[in-house]
């Protein structure tokens, strides 16, 4: 476990600097799409008080903020993630913080909600998190997950494993200048869609109810667990 914590921190300081022209370009602008629709199902509004986790350069948080969120923080185990995120958008300065998911912290029933967008696959482990998400949120409070998932149409699929296989990691070797970067990507997707479900392992945590969503074919899904 504190193999793949060094390896995912290692992995997202070397590419932080083409993040995001490579999730936009990568993903045709889709990603937008997938974040807004994502916000749009966990029904935020002025009062959340807002947590991203794996916030990255901050793209989910600036989207929360667009829509009228004002209580935001971001937090991330990647030092050059969170200062492109600074340095994207001043009103975030100050109220982002380097920590892993695990360990939050935080005292007890201080947010409203949690995000995480295609994070939760790089987690060292993810029940410790989650178990981290509840103590953290009030009583009615949201995580949002958003993750890559294998869609079930055979054609999709096919097509889907296609591109993650053999266009992704070329294109993300060629711009990032990382090797192992989007390599891993489609490994961690394949082996976290056979061995991975979001929905038990968030009643597991003590959540009462768990909502997922399957969007654009089923690329990707959307799970919000409420306390």
């Amino acid at each position: 476990m504190q193999d793949k914590k060094t390896q995912v921190k290692q992995m997202f300081d070397a590419i932080a600097y083409r993040y995001d022209f490579l999730n936009h370009f990568l993903s045709a602008g889709v990603d937008v799409y997938w974040r807004k629709k994502a916000l749009k199902l966990t029904k935020l509004n002025k009062d959340t008080i807002l947590l991203d986790v794996a916030c990255g350069t901050g793209d989910f948080a600036i989207e929360a903020k667009r829509i009228g969120v004002q209580k935001i923080f971001g937090a991330d185990f990647s030092f050059n993630m969170l200062r492109l995120f600074n340095k994207k958008s001043d009103w975030i300065v100050g109220n982002i913080f380097q920590m892993v998911a695990e360990k939050l912290p935080l005292k007890a029933a201080t947010l409203t909600n949690i995000t995480v967008a295609f994070g939760v696959r790089n987690f060292y482990n993810i029940p410790e998190a989650f178990s981290s998400f509840h103590f953290a949120l009030k009583e009615k409070g949201k995580v949002t997950v958003l993750e890559f998932s294998m869609p079930t149409n055979p054609l999709i699929k096919m097509l889907y494993r296609l591109y993650f296989r053999f266009v992704l990691p070329v294109i993300g070797r060629i711009v990032s200048k990382d090797k192992q970067a989007y390599t891993y990507l489609p490994d961690s997707v394949e082996e976290f869609d056979k061995s991975i479900d979001l929905v038990k392992l968030f009643y597991d945590a003590g959540f009462k109810a768990v909502q997922r969503h399957n969007l654009t074919f089923g690329l990707v899904q959307v799970v919000i667990a409420e306390k």
